[in-house]
């Protein structure tokens, strides 16, 4: 009985393992790994010269918090697709302002994007442009480069990309583009050019230079021209923006640098100022200042002299002046005490549609420390200083305001007791306003103000 129960364990065993492998069983389900993501790339260039930094929302990977004029942001992977990118103007107070709202933009990983923010804050003509670079490696000994017209300022132009010096001719025109238009990608071997912008009217006239520029191997640059911000007669500066969202900025070779001179020393007679020994302004007066004057970039050593005998030197100070700058020099302090000294100050004369911005600088040697008010009314008996305890010789830098009505009361710090003011205010956008805070003639009582920029 034995050997009958084992047969009937082989049989059964026997059959089970049939029907595990009974063709009418399905065959495991393999799940494939899943396609690999394709890549694409984006930056994106701030070129609105008269809107201030602006944030980007282009959904939960692009993020940019704030990016100013001129700039660009580093290069963003996201995965291909479409997209959504919202950019807001970052308004006084915390405020917002959607300027550019992109539906759809389509993203392909055979390509890397760079977006340009371009137009005019003033006429509500900001848009993007859309610049769409092949993915592909730059071989060795060779630089790609793209052109783009981002200057809402300037009109159709040629531009001349040609060994330094080489004379131009119609030959030389290696693109003709209006506003918002660019170039295919244009491969030139590594080595030294020269941008030079025209006019198609005016052939002959360059009215931007880049000088000598190097274009190292390798190089995948975007280059755009946009609205000049630096000293200079040029309308344009270049941008060049890398492929990673690195930039720099190309100036102009004609760029200046402009200096006025304020005449801020209430016990001092009239003055001239010397550079490098030569007669540069004449007969400055207090509470009087020059506009600006288109120097040579460099060194230079300033005198500030008595008008009626320049050996009595009072101010005698090397300056650095480099190209493109803008900066107001200040002839402060006291002749009676013997403490005039030079404060330099460096301007920014970009105007910005959606704000005033305002500048409030301490030249007054009798006011000692001082609290600045900026408020809706003249009543600051509740009110915080938007400044508090301003030393001689500070400044508060540009503050940015909504246009509107203001008033503008100094006071010795700690106090509530008005030293200037209340000074009521009509402040509008696009505009600089600077106020100089100065004593009377002769170190007296009542303090006054020195008003630049578009105060005048």
């Amino acid at each position: 009985m034995q050997w009958m129960k084992k047969l009937v364990c082989v049989v059964v065993a026997a059959g089970l393992l049939s029907a595990c492998n009974s063709d009418n069983d399905p065959a495991p389900v393999v799940t494939p790994p899943p396609a690999p993501v394709k890549q694409s790339s984006i930056k994106l260039v701030h070129a609105v010269s008269d809107a201030p930094a602006v944030s980007i929302d282009g959904g939960q990977l692009l993020q940019v918090a704030k990016l100013d004029y001129g700039q660009s942001t580093n290069l963003v992977s996201l995965p291909e697709g479409s997209y959504n990118l919202g950019v807001d103007a970052l308004l006084p107070q915390n405020g917002k302002a959607r300027v550019i709202n992109a539906q759809g933009v389509m993203l392909s990983a055979d390509n890397s994007y760079t977006v340009f923010a371009t137009g005019s804050a003033a006429d509500s003509s900001i848009a993007p442009v859309v610049v769409a670079t092949p993915v592909a490696t730059v071989a060795s000994g060779n630089v790609r480069v793209r052109v783009v017209h981002a200057a809402a300022s300037a009109p159709l132009v040629d531009i001349h990309v040609t060994a330094p010096g080489a004379a131009l001719s119609s030959g030389t025109v290696a693109a003709s583009l209006d506003f918002r238009q660019y170039t295919a990608p244009l491969t030139l071997t590594a080595g030294n050019y020269q941008v030079r912008i025209t006019l198609p009217a005016k052939p002959d006239t360059v009215v931007f230079d880049s000088g000598t520029v190097a274009l190292v191997s390798g190089a995948d640059l975007t280059i755009a021209a946009i609205n000049n911000r630096f000293a200079g007669p040029s309308p344009v500066s270049l941008l060049a923006v890398n492929a990673n969202g690195t930039y720099a900025d190309i100036k102009d070779a004609n760029s200046t640098a402009d200096v006025r001179v304020v005449h801020a020393v209430s016990d001092a007679p009239a003055v001239d100022v010397l550079l490098n020994n030569s007669k540069a302004i004449p007969n400055l007066a207090f509470p009087d200042f020059t506009g600006y004057a288109k120097l040579k970039p460099g060194s230079y050593n300033v005198k500030v002299a008595a008008a009626a005998d320049n050996s009595v030197v009072v101010i005698n100070a090397d300056l650095d002046l480099a190209a493109g700058s803008f900066a107001t020099v200040l002839a402060t302090g006291s002749l009676g005490q013997g403490t005039i000294t030079p404060l330099v100050l460096a301007d920014n004369p970009r105007r910005i549609a959606t704000e005033a911005q305002v500048r409030l600088v301490h030249a007054s040697t009798l006011a000692g420390n001082v609290d600045i008010y900026v408020t809706a009314s003249s009543d600051i008996s509740t009110a915080t200083p938007a400044f508090a305890n301003v030393p001689f010789k500070a400044q508060t830098g540009y503050v940015s305001l909504l246009p509107g009505n203001y008033v503008v009361t100094v006071t010795p710090a700690g106090t509530k007791t008005a030293a200037i003011g209340p000074l009521a205010l009509t402040l509008s956008g696009n505009k600089i306003y600077t106020a100089v805070a100065r004593d009377s003639a002769d170190r007296t009582a009542p303090l006054g103000l020195i008003l630049l920029d578009d105060f005048n």
